[in-house]
């Protein structure tokens, strides 16, 4: 059977794959712990799963429309107008199955061959290949710790040309915890908005900021903005609902409709019992982010101040997400067993076989020297993994 030439484009996801090798592992036996996942390990709230049981009973058990539930349309808009100010219409908002979908939707809806988008390197695994199906390409920008992985106006200026036709933000971002502050925002938004360039602004990550750091979202900078932006988002991150599946887009109307369209012979729609719970996961009692986000800090200062007292080892400090992305720049080049460590593909190769411990590479993120450590598991956990990886580097030559 032959398989389409599009997929010799892709590469699997990376960090889908190392959490499922730690999986694997774990069932054989194998004491593996993993730092490779992208999920809070907090349960989801019980008045949102209250709210799926309350929807399951009420029989909300049918299709639901394609661009999402009344009532969770509302909720999003609401979440927009109490957190930033900004107002939308139901018809500039679409649900999708997860904020990959959100993404994978813009792409083969707005982007077409001959397409360039503008990707700050380091970037999450997916955006790449996600445009190159569309058959766009990304013009992938590198941005540095030095700098705090954070794009700036110049930058994005001397990349653009006739061909470019957005620019893909993230901030928070996943890998590497950065995130802009308002006037650095306002001054890329600006620059894009001077080059006729369409914002995507990936937000997922928003509720997650440490040290009293003052998230801004695109869709809060003024009218003129929202009209050339898309702000994507969901409930996986804040609210502890990964296997949910629910994202959603924020957009003009036409831009929605043409999703819409899409999503329309795709999906059909995301699951309507899930819906209930985002609704109620976006509308209801909020308390409880505070204590989780808390909890995430104290777990990145021990993840920072102990990798930092590993020599060779240099890390960025995130401002939110519950990730680091360490430099491994003073460790590559060591060799084990006859075998150099030349890049993060191997040093994650020799961390899973000697040390039993499991992180993401950073070479799908753009930075060959660099890993992603998530540190959205418990204090136990971390000390225990980081205890490994000490142990296994006094084994290198």
């Amino acid at each position: 059977m032959k398989i389409a030439n599009r997929l010799n484009l892709i590469k699997p996801s990376m960090t889908l794959a190392i959490d499922a090798k730690a999986k694997e592992l774990k069932a054989k036996g194998v004491d593996v712990i993993g730092f490779g996942t992208g999920e809070p390990d907090f349960p989801t709230p019980d008045n949102v799963k209250e709210a799926a049981i309350r929807a399951i009973r009420n029989n909300e058990t049918r299709y639901p429309p394609v661009s999402g539930t009344d009532g969770l349309k509302k909720a999003i808009i609401a979440k927009f107008e109490k957190d930033h100010g900004a107002s939308y219409a139901p018809n500039q908002i679409l649900v999708s199955s997860g904020a990959k979908q959100s993404f994978y939707n813009l792409a083969q809806a707005l982007w077409e061959p001959g397409d360039e988008i503008i990707v700050p390197a380091p970037y999450w695994v997916s955006y790449p290949d996600m445009i190159m199906l569309s058959g766009a390409k990304p013009k992938i920008v590198e941005t540095t710790a030095s700098n705090g992985f954070k794009l700036t106006p110049d930058q994005l200026s001397d990349v653009v040309n006739e061909n470019t036709k957005a620019i893909v933000i993230n901030s928070p971002s996943n890998p590497t915890g950065s995130a802009y502050n308002k006037s650095e925002l306002k001054a890329l938004v600006e620059c894009a908005l001077k080059n006729n360039l369409l914002i995507i602004s990936d937000e997922i990550y928003e509720k997650i900021v440490f040290d009293g750091f003052e998230q801004v979202s695109v869709a809060s900078l003024g009218e003129e903005v929202r009209k050339n932006s898309v702000i994507i988002n969901g409930a996986s991150k804040a609210y502890s609902m990964t296997g949910w599946r629910i994202g959603y887009i924020a957009a003009t109307p036409d831009i929605v409709s043409a999703v819409n369209k899409l999503q329309g012979q795709i999906n059909s729609g995301a699951c309507s019992i899930s819906q209930a719970a985002a609704a109620e996961a976006l509308i209801g009692p909020q308390d409880y982010l505070t204590e989780r986000v808390q909890e995430f800090q104290k777990r990145r200062d021990f993840v920072l101040n102990t990798l930092e007292s590993i020599s060779g080892v240099s890390c960025f400090k995130p401002v939110g997400t519950f990730y680091c992305f360490p430099d491994f720049s003073g460790i590559l080049g060591s060799s084990y067993e006859g075998k150099q460590i030349q890049d993060s593909l191997d040093l994650g190769a020799f961390l899973l076989e000697e040390a039993k411990v499991a992180l993401v590479p950073g070479v799908p993120f753009g930075a060959k020297t660099n890993m992603r450590f998530s540190f959205a598991t418990s204090m136990q956990v971390l000390e225990e993994g980081l205890s490994r990886i000490k142990n296994a580097f006094e084994k290198l030559g």
